[in-house]
């Protein structure tokens, strides 16, 4: 027998000469064979999940068949959003040892009672982290359930994950996970801009390593939804409207996380379980509205395109490059994919839908790993339309329990945002009802072998625990951060320049103060209006010399976003409408003179009606004043430059921009020293737009939401089009490779 013996902080280190190491928190372990294993069902006999030697497949099916179906239920459940630690102004709420965090005089890394509670009582394995303090602290909690669990049952490890945290630019839609001490990058369209899938793929093994040291081993991403409709509210998050670049891109993505170089079948102590979203493509929900919230609901496909959005699934993550041949699981959308279902002809949700899951994901294209809902889709509906939740879409009708079934029978393994084991445990009784007592509990363990399967392949059943320095040491080090800053310069397209960049002297520089109007919030409260200064003076003097007044200054920098605004109103609800409102892509008031006088789809059990058409109804953008700032700054600058950069979440009308600048740059979330370093000329811009932008208004309410490429791009004065795939860089318009292989 040979081994080297480690006490760590915590838990002890074993490892085997010739094997694999092994940790253990409790320190009981099996010695046979010349080899150390964990006793992680505490017989002091080595079962074969416990064995180290074996393929994941055959410890997954073993341990499969020796859960109690109340363990079972307990994998089955995906954590509600965790804050480490959870302080008292968190949108999440928790306690420690009955106390505010800020009160209880424990440590940042100590388990919250609810954590304890989910952990011990219900048995959820699958923990979702979002929000984080630093690094060590995350690698101490993540000792800390570790060493908790271990005592727990049979001993099976916490599988962490994430949503997305690598993103250079805090989005104001969506609400992500934190990125604190670790490489940051473009987010999607901005990853899309470089049309490098060799980009795309580094990306994703950097911050695979980076979630491994922060105890995450499955990623709540690729997003690879098709993107054709511009007014979504997901839409930066994707990669873009070409459906071979997305596919390629949704490749590279998870063959980069799921991959451990030099291991055989690919996957190891860097693999992280990557889960792609959203299926069937929650790219197409009607007038941009999103399933967040029941006002979304409804995904259209008026251009009859519905098997283009399953591409970068089953042509992309499902057929890998690399070894682990496919994504490990699959997030489908919360969306009822209206009039797709060919056999029950039933519009519901897509996890409820037999259809969607069954007959095409699990049966047609034979997808075998994790099915997990996306969060909140099984409880009761909210008493009104507007509130965060009421996501369980058309089978309004079922209870809880009836709901799990119904996901169940069509081939869901997960919930995800379930904390509460009782409607699972509930289903399994009405299932056995149902179908037999042998077979549905078959189903039940089936869905727990494809859940432990994804955690034995990245070895947390050897070693789930970690050690702060070597974390400290990997997060956010000077490589990582080095090639997600050179991704965030490739991925800023510039539209325009007029002779004007790049700016190599250092000029006085006027940027003004950004305003913008109180609007909904990700959780549909009133977020305030604002005043902010889009970039800091400090960074802004590292370039050129900030003046307060344009008269003062050599050029104009002026910060804009793409138009932000609603696509709900409670005030046009009370005053008699429908609550339903255009989501804009200009500055300007915009009145939906050309929208549809019918919505294709409709429905609510809280709505008299089914028409959510909002045809002939004014809407605005909370950030109008980017407009105003822009031609402001034209009049002011007189003959001098301006130049404007968009940090652009959706495609915006440029009509309304473009006459007054000099020059453009449009980033999807990058650093501002990117877009400082571009304008100074220390890096030439290559990316490529990655999506259409519209002429008008009108372009957009006549296209088809399924359908990439049908609207009329708008032509600059330059006679410079804003099509897919274009972009300049200092020395014109971009034609090479790229533009050759991705092609509308």
């Amino acid at each position: 027998m040979s081994y080297r013996k480690t006490e760590k902080d915590g838990y002890y280190v074993y490892e085997n000469d010739g094997g694999k190491t092994v940790a253990t928190a409790n320190d009981r372990v099996i010695f046979k064979d010349g080899f150390v294993f964990r006793d992680l069902a505490k017989t002091g006999e080595l079962l074969p999940y416990e064995d180290w030697r074996l393929d994941a497949k055959t410890r997954a099916k073993d341990l499969s068949e020796r859960l109690s179906i109340d363990e079972i239920a307990g994998l089955m459940m995906y954590s509600s959003h965790q804050m480490i630690p959870t302080l008292s102004n968190s949108p999440f709420k928790a306690t420690y040892n009955g106390k505010p965090f800020e009160e209880a005089n424990v440590p940042d890394y100590a388990m919250t009672d609810g954590q304890k509670t989910f952990l011990s009582e219900d048995n959820i394995r699958h923990v979702l982290v979002m929000g984080l303090k630093d690094t060590e602290t995350m690698a101490k909690w993540n000792n800390n359930i570790q060493a908790y669990v271990e005592n727990l049952g049979l001993g099976v490890p916490v599988n962490i994950s994430t949503d997305p945290r690598n993103g250079a630019a805090k989005t104001k839609v969506e609400f992500k996970s934190s990125n604190a001490d670790i490489s940051k990058w473009p987010e999607g369209l901005g990853m899309a801009a470089t049309f490098s899938p060799g980009t795309c793929r580094e990306y994703a093994d950097i911050i695979s390593k980076e979630y491994r040291a922060l105890g995450m081993a499955t990623a709540l991403s690729p997003q690879v939804d098709l993107a054709p409709e511009p007014r979504w509210m997901r839409f930066e998050d994707t990669f873009g409207s070409h459906p071979g670049l997305v596919t390629d891109m949704a490749r590279a993505y998870v063959d980069g996380m799921q991959t451990t170089d030099g291991e055989k079948d690919g996957w190891g102590a860097n693999s992280v379980n990557a889960m792609a979203k959203h299926w069937p493509g929650g790219g197409t929900g009607e007038g941009g509205r999103d399933a967040h919230y029941a006002f979304g609901a409804y995904a259209v496909y008026p251009g009859n395109n519905f098997e283009t959005h399953l591409k970068p699934f089953t042509e992309g993550a499902f057929d890998l490059d690399g070894p682990t041949k496919k994504v490990s699981a699959i997030m489908p959308y919360y969306t009822v994919s209206w009039g797709i279902d060919q056999k029950n002809h039933k519009n519901v949700g897509n996890s409820y839908s037999e259809y969607i899951i069954k007959d095409l994901l699990r049966e047609k294209y034979g997808f075998d790993g994790v099915v997990c809902t996306d969060w909140g889709i099984t409880a009761d509906t909210s008493k009104t339309i507007l509130e965060f939740g009421s996501r369980c879409f058309n089978v309004y009708d079922l209870t809880e329990a009836e709901r799990h079934l119904l996901a169940i029978e069509n081939g869901v393994d997960q919930f995800g945002g379930n904390n509460d084991k009782r409607p699972i445990l509930e289903a399994y009784k009405l299932g056995c009802e149902k179908h037999g007592k042998e077979l549905f509990e078959k189903r039940f363990r089936k869905s727990a072998e494809r859940l432990l399967l994804n955690i034995f392949r990245t070895g947390l059943f050897e070693n789930p625990f970690l050690d702060a320095k070597k974390s400290r040491r990997i997060t956010g080090c000077d490589e990582f951060v080095e090639k997600g800053f050179t991704a965030q310069l490739n991925s800023v397209v510039m539209l325009k320049n007029k002779g004007i960049l790049p700016v190599r002297e250092k000029k006085k520089v006027y940027i003004p103060e950004r305003y913008i109007k109180s609007k909904l919030n990700f959780f549909l409260g009133t977020a305030p209006a604002y005043t902010e200064n889009p970039v800091s003076d400090e960074l802004v003097n590292e370039y050129f010399e900030r003046v307060d007044s344009p008269r003062q200054a050599d050029m104009a920098v002026v910060f804009v976003e793409s138009p932000l605004s609603d696509g709900y109103s409670q005030a046009d609800l009370d005053k008699g409408g429908n609550g339903y409102m255009p989501i804009t892509l200009q500055y300007r008031p915009y009145t939906a003179d050309t929208a549809r006088e019918v919505s294709i789809a409709g429905g609510d059990i809280r709505e008299d009606f089914t028409n959510r058409s909002y045809k002939g109804k004014t809407n605005y953008a909370a950030n109008e004043s980017d407009l105003d700032n822009v031609i402001n700054a034209r009049k002011q600058m007189g003959d001098k430059p301006v130049i404007v950069v968009m940090r652009m979440h959706n495609a915006a009308v440029m009509a309304e921009i473009e006459p007054y600048a000099d020059a453009i740059l449009c980033e999807f979330g990058v650093q501002k020293a990117a877009v400082m370093d571009i304008i100074t000329g220390k890096h030439e811009p290559s990316a490529l737009l990655p999506i259409q932008l519209p002429k008008d208004m009108r372009t957009v309410e006549a296209h088809c939401e399924d359908l990439p490429f049908d609207m009329t791009p708008y032509t600059d004065s330059e006679g410079n089009t804003y099509d897919f795939g274009f972009g300049l860089n200092f020395s014109g318009v971009i034609s090479d490779e790229r533009t050759e292989k991705y092609k509308k």
